[in-house]
């Protein structure tokens, strides 16, 4: 069963690395997918690709834009949505997917720590997993997968 994963939220640490390494350590048949990591190519692609814009709402909205395309159809192709939010900034974007990813009837995983349980409960009450690592979004993939327990 080849099983394709959507990575959303924050962007500024590896967790994403450390799932596809762990997905791969593990044999597991994944195809992941994300949003664009590079933080100044996501915001700067509106205006890069159709033009300048002097007032910052009207830039941030062109690469808002784009970026959802990619997002919408990432969150759309997948069979799992996993959500990361981190704790130096605040992912208003992560919660959007991760909105997304429940109207649409996507399973999500959602990924934080215990500082951001009451902020997400919500959100976390959406999921089907809340965890706080990356091994244990690879633990969930590998027993939906394969149905085996961490040994």
């Amino acid at each position: 069963m080849t099983l394709s994963v959507y990575l959303s939220g924050e962007i500024h640490t590896d967790w994403r690395d450390e799932i596809v390494a762990g997905c791969k350590a593990a044999g597991l048949d994944v195809t992941v997918s994300a949003p664009v990591t590079d933080h100044a190519a996501s915001d700067d692609c509106g205006v890069a690709i159709m033009g300048a814009e002097p007032n910052k709402f009207w830039h941030d909205n062109k690469g808002a834009k784009l970026n959802a395309i990619r997002t919408r159809k990432g969150i759309q192709d997948a069979d799992i949505v996993v959500v990361r939010f981190g704790d130096k900034y605040k992912q208003w974007n992560a919660a959007f997917d991760a909105g997304l990813a429940s109207a649409w009837g996507k399973s999500l995983i959602v990924m934080h720590g215990p500082d951001h349980q009451h902020a997400l409960k919500e959100v976390d009450a959406a999921a089907l997993a809340v965890v706080e690592r990356p091994e244990q979004v690879v633990q969930i993939l590998t027993y939906v997968e394969r149905g085996t327990l961490p040994g």
